[in-house]
């Protein structure tokens, strides 16, 4: 199906702001002494709940090999532990620790400070592309 050349300069647009602002994760987990896919582990975990080592992987679309590495060193670090699943015993699930949802919120927050080209906007902007994005994410 063909796009609108406004729907392409549109993607354009957005992929280069945020391939403008990819320096920010490296920056945001060396902060916390810690590695960009560990960091993005941290963020797709909810305090309280655990993740599925299985469901790890999928989201962060790598090797099973690759994501167990990763959580042995966020484990040595406290910040996350293993439990078993309690309705299949075989399904190892991966749940942050008291430091680590602190450490979590932590970045959550650091990555969710604005930069420049987006908080120097004027509010009515701000709102309007908020919509927009909101109706794209659906």
């Amino acid at each position: 199906m063909p796009r609108s050349s406004r729907a392409c300069e549109a993607w354009e647009l957005l992929f280069d702001l945020l391939m403008r602002q990819r320096t920010r994760l490296p920056r945001v987990a060396a902060e916390f002494e810690l590695s960009e896919p560990q960091c993005h582990v941290l963020r797709l975990m909810e305090p309280g709940a655990g993740v599925p080592m299985r469901r790890l992987v999928e989201r962060l679309g790598c090797d099973a090999s690759n994501v167990t590495g990763i959580v042995d060193r966020l484990e040595a670090r406290g910040l996350v532990e293993r439990v078993a699943c309690r309705h299949d015993r075989r399904v190892r699930m991966v749940r942050l620790t008291p430091r680590g949802a602190k450490v979590r919120a932590d970045i959550v927050a650091r990555m969710a400070e604005p930069p420049a080209p987006i908080a120097d906007l004027a509010a009515d902007d701000l709102a309007a592309l908020c919509t927009i994005l909101r109706r794209a994410l659906r």
